[in-house]
């Protein structure tokens, strides 16, 4: 037994205190979190515009559909079916080996890949939200002369936000393991950190299962945040 942990002990060294490379794991956890933010940003954007787009087609009556945004919610129904029915990997490959293969930017080919493939779940997220509030507030908000822009931003949007936070921050979170993929067009994250220290200490078990620990303790951390955010939502209902 005392052989088992000073090997172990010896492991835990040289994977993550010799040569200082317990800061190789934290720049990789930096580009995580980057890669998260910004796809996370550009997933909500698109969500939002896609969800908006889907949301007018569906509520307009049979008949009265204009031709511009027939074609609009045509071209919003192809991403989120080619998205959402392909998967992240292949996307990531495709945008880092054939669309931006020239490019040296890898932070934001990944931060680009990931937020497209986002914006797909969030707009069907938003989508579910905004359906789920009162058409009645639509009509009467149109009554009074507001604009369905309007209605939408300062009536329908803001609680529809209560409705899919969960959701949300379930994206956030799958969001934040899935740059684990961005390895594949070479982009040092955590994961690869933890493959570069594996190929020069030729030990799997040590790096792996560290970075493992790292991923559980954020994501356990962005859930307690997250709790704490739809309590605080809750009590605001009350009053």
């Amino acid at each position: 037994m005392a052989e088992f942990w000073a090997g172990v002990g010896e492991d835990f060294y040289q994977s993550f205190v010799e040569a200082d490379r317990w800061k190789r794991y934290l720049d990789g956890l930096r580009v995580s979190f980057i890669v998260t933010l910004g796809a996370l940003a550009i997933g909500i954007v698109l969500g939002i515009l896609v969800a908006v787009v889907r949301t007018m087609h569906d509520q307009q009556k049979i008949g009265k559909v204009s031709g511009g945004l027939k074609i609009l919610n045509v071209i919003c129904e192809i991403y989120t079916t080619v998205i959402r029915g392909t998967p992240m990997m292949v996307q990531l490959l495709i945008m880092g080996f054939v669309i931006f293969a020239s490019s040296r930017n890898l932070v934001g080919t990944a931060i680009l890949a990931l937020g497209i493939n986002s914006g797909a779940y969030v707009s069907e997220i938003i989508r579910s939200g905004i359906m789920s509030i009162d058409p009645g507030q639509m009509e009467a908000g149109r009554s009074l002369g507001m604009g369905y822009t309007t209605v939408m931003k300062d009536i329908i949007i803001p609680q529809a936000v209560k409705n899919i936070l969960p959701a949300l921050g379930n994206e956030l979170i799958t969001l934040f393991k899935d740059t684990s993929l961005v390895t594949v067009i070479g982009l040092t994250d955590l994961t690869k950190v933890a493959l570069q220290i594996q190929a020069k200490t030729y030990q799997a078990f040590m790096p792996l299962i560290g970075i493992a620990l790292m991923y559980l303790v954020v994501v356990m951390i962005l859930t307690w945040l997250l709790g704490i955010l739809e309590r605080r939502m809750r009590k605001s209902d009350r009053r």
